[in-house]
């Protein structure tokens, strides 16, 4: 049974960083897409970013370009999202999520999802 599992989330104040990871059991990453989504209460989960295992390709959405780095470790099967500049409109909850098949992965059609981790920003 593959299974995702998030950690990194915590509490920092507005302009701060955190380092997301989503490490996969069961089965690697290859030839598959990786994505980070977020939902703050009272709000739909939206995509934030995604890689590509194979090439590297990287999305994200327009409201972290420029802040959020997301990156991938091949040896520990492992996918970060690296938040620096933080906002308090950022604090959600945040999923990993993977496909091992072809998708846009800018939307919500992954196949494995992870339980989620909190990222609170303060003020």
């Amino acid at each position: 049974q593959v299974q995702l599992v998030e950690s990194g989330g915590g509490l920092e104040q507005a302009g701060g960083s955190l380092r997301l990871s989503c490490a996969a059991s069961g089965r690697t990453f290859s030839r598959t897409f990786v994505g980070w989504f977020r939902q703050a209460p009272g709000k739909e989960r939206e995509f934030v970013a995604a890689i590509r295992w194979s090439g590297g390709t990287t999305y994200y959405a327009d409201s972290v370009k420029g802040r959020f780095t997301i990156s991938r470790d091949n040896a520990k099967n492992t996918v970060y999202l690296q938040m620096n500049s933080l906002k308090p409109e950022d604090t959600a909850v945040y999923y990993c999520a993977a496909e091992w098949g072809s998708i846009d992965p800018t939307r919500h059609k992954y196949s494995y999802w992870g339980q989620g981790t909190q990222v609170t920003v303060s003020s």
